[in-house]
């Protein structure tokens, strides 16, 4: 596919099959990559914007969630990823909207001791805006705004992304755009 029918092929919204496992950077006392769950809902809108939710949960079911994450912004399309023949490289920039609500109050606690300066005293189920902001428990710093050097590839009406490093580093700079497909999304009924 051209990118254009790439762009009308994923034109609506998309979903987790289910509860999804990343490597985070945190490690474990063995040294290993401690693990994170997640659930995605992502919408791809015309004119290259997007509107990304992510629940991440402290299980691997999806049972016990802990922090919504709210990004809307851009995608830049950069051309052709070596992956698989139609997957395109692109820049997911958060430039219009990057809020973060904490869906427990064990959650909020966290905030309230890493996170405490320019916000209100965080609650759960009380929505914040980062967007511009220092906030370092996602290593943001003031006036940064997030961007992810990510990929795009759609196989059997399958929205796939790039996995996480191993390492649990993220997509923050071009070397660190990923070489491997994560589980896919499927289209929302």
């Amino acid at each position: 596919m051209t990118v254009e029918q790439i762009k009308q092929s994923i034109q609506g919204e998309w979903i987790s099959i289910a509860s999804e496992i990343r490597p985070s950077i945190i490690k474990n006392a063995d040294g290993s990559a401690k693990p994170f769950y997640l659930t995605r809902t992502f919408k791809y809108l015309s004119g290259d914007k997007f509107e990304l939710q992510v629940i991440n949960s402290a299980d691997a079911y999806g049972k016990v969630p802990l922090v919504k994450i709210g990004i809307k912004g851009h995608i830049v399309w950069q051309g052709e990823h070596p992956i698989a023949v139609g997957a395109q490289k692109v820049d997911f920039t958060a430039d219009e909207a990057y809020e973060v609500t904490p869906l427990i109050q064990g959650f909020a606690d966290a905030m309230n001791q890493l996170a405490s300066k320019v916000f209100n005293k965080w609650e759960a189920n009380t929505t914040q805006s980062i967007l511009g902001k220092a906030f370092a428990p996602f290593g943001l710093t003031e006036g940064q705004i997030f961007a992810e050097y990510d990929l795009i590839y759609v196989f059997n009406d399958m929205l796939f992304w790039g996995a996480r490093n191993v390492d649990g580093r993220g997509f923050d700079k071009e070397e660190n755009r990923p070489t491997n497909l994560q589980i896919p999304l499927v289209r929302k009924k």
